[in-house]
């Protein structure tokens, strides 16, 4: 046999293996075999295997996008959405147990689906729920400081068994929970809705955690980090919600919080802020509390005011905290491309340090509900269409969004780095796995088709997308540089 021939074969079998990113980095050989994922807006399929790319001598004249893998940023923990009470709820009641498997299964599983990797749970009722309910319910004028009546049975009911069906697709899933509010009985409005935390109420707070902790790892399911108040200066008046000022958060945390997760032998990560982008003041005050930094992990970011490029504001003012951007709802009120804006939203959090990018609800049904207040033209990952029987699974553009990303990433991914071009053009990212895969995403906004080339390693590919296209590139490098 001789050796080109040879060549041939191996480069079969290296493309045969790609699929399944757990096969170990083969040595590289001239003419890397590059896997091609696309998708268009309201063009179907979304993510469409193309025929594969190979890295040659050749570079064309046009724009190209240049990797380095030696050059590493923020590790990526995931991406995903919220399984909030009414999506909980949409899976348990309009769902039959089959179609229930087989939704979390297309969400949650890397080969039969797409491989979410963070769940952002709500800490009680938000303005996604069936209903206004804490933990620790008690009548109007009653105080249970000792938390005596502490109970997570309403989660139990539907949350809780979604949420082991989630862990047992993929135990890598992270939980980060959220209070919309603490019981009433802790604030100045004596209700879910509206009000401040009140001083007194500090020490029950923290304990307050402590027990949720507590009762999730239990039930199974573990908690990888929490914040302490979604959105904290934004007041709802239907629906859950409290004011927490930046100085009353780093006293909660410093005083309070951080010493009983501490005593309670908890690693549970803390993360501050959870709120926009153009409130970054805030975590910057926070951070700025030297005592308070020490229980934070990095802070949690949303997306409804303000641009990404404040995430790297906040890293390099502390390098040291990591950057979570937590929640970002679609809905009704987008106009236009609706995929070219999801992207883009990945490719500018993740290229301003981000290490999560978590949209809202996990499911809604045709109607954007169920909901208390609030949003309510909300998009969720997925549809739960019930208007006829059997009831319809249908995955948004928001779901095709995530998949370009959280498909193909595995745990401890890296960002590395890669030129981008301007909005309009073309527009990407790029990630190393720890089996030394390369992931390349890349949005074309430009609005004609546009061809491009991929430089790594002194090697060439090169590709036209589409336009108002995203593409997911997918390659074994020779080796990883961890």
């Amino acid at each position: 046999m001789n050796y080109s021939k040879l060549v041939r074969l191996l480069l079969l079998g290296f493309a045969a293996a790609f699929p399944a990113t757990s096969v170990n980095a083969a040595p590289q050989q001239p003419g890397v075999q590059i896997e091609v994922i696309e998708s268009v807006e309201n063009q179907s399929p979304a993510l469409a295997s193309k025929p594969p790319l190979h890295f040659g001598t050749a570079q064309t004249a046009a724009l190209t996008i240049r990797l380095d893998e030696s050059v590493k940023y923020q590790h990526i923990e995931g991406f995903g959405a919220s399984l909030t009470d009414s999506s909980a709820w949409l899976f348990d009641h309009k769902l039959t147990a089959e179609q229930r498997k087989a939704a979390l299964e297309m969400l949650f599983d890397s080969q039969k689906g797409i491989g979410l990797s963070v769940l952002r749970q709500p800490m009680g009722a938000s303005d996604f729920a069936l209903s206004d309910y804490s933990y620790d319910d008690v009548a109007l004028g009653e105080k249970d400081l000792a938390l005596a009546k502490f109970s997570i049975d309403h989660d139990k009911a539907y949350i809780i068994p979604i949420l082991k069906e989630a862990l047992a697709i993929n135990p890598n899933l992270k939980i980060i929970a959220t209070p919309w509010s603490p019981p009433g009985w802790m604030k100045t409005s004596q209700s879910l809705i509206r009000g401040a935390l009140l001083p007194e109420a500090y020490p029950a707070f923290a304990k307050y955690f402590v027990k949720y902790i507590v009762a999730y790892r239990d039930a199974g399911i573990p908690i990888y980090a929490i914040t302490m108040q979604n959105e904290p200066l934004n007041v709802p008046g239907n629906y859950p919600g409290m004011d927490m000022t930046a100085i009353e958060q780093a006293n909660f945390l410093r005083d309070s919080l951080g010493p009983a997760l501490r005593e309670a032998g908890l690693t549970t990560k803390v993360l501050v802020f959870d709120h926009n982008w153009d409130l970054i003041d805030y975590p910057i005050q926070v951070l700025n509390d030297s005592k308070a930094a020490a229980f934070a992990t990095g802070a949690a970011t949303h997306c409804y005011g303000g641009t990404p490029t404040a995430q790297s504001e906040l890293h390099d003012r502390f390098p040291d905290k990591g950057i979570w951007m937590t929640e970002c709802s679609g809905g009704d009120w987008q106009k236009g491309n609706l995929l070219e804006q999801q992207v883009r939203l990945i490719i500018n959090s993740t290229r301003n340090w981000a290490m999560s990018v978590v949209l809202w609800n996990l499911a809604l049904d045709q109607n954007h509900e169920p909901f208390l207040g609030g949003c309510t033209n909300c998009r969720g990952v997925v549809t739960v269409n019930h208007s006829s029987s059997p009831a319809q699974v249908v995955p948004t553009v928001d779901f095709t969004a995530l998949a370009h990303v959280s498909k193909f990433l595995t745990p401890g991914a890296r960002r590395i780095a890669s030129n981008s071009f301007e909005q309009g053009s073309l527009e990407d990212v790029a990630f190393e796995n720890p089996d030394g895969t390369i992931v390349l995403v890349v949005l074309n906004s430009s609005g004609s088709p546009q061809p491009f080339n991929i430089a790594w390693r002194g090697q060439f590919a090169s590709y036209k997308m589409p336009p108002s296209g995203v593409a997911t590139f997918r390659w074994r490098a020779a080796s990883s540089n961890k």
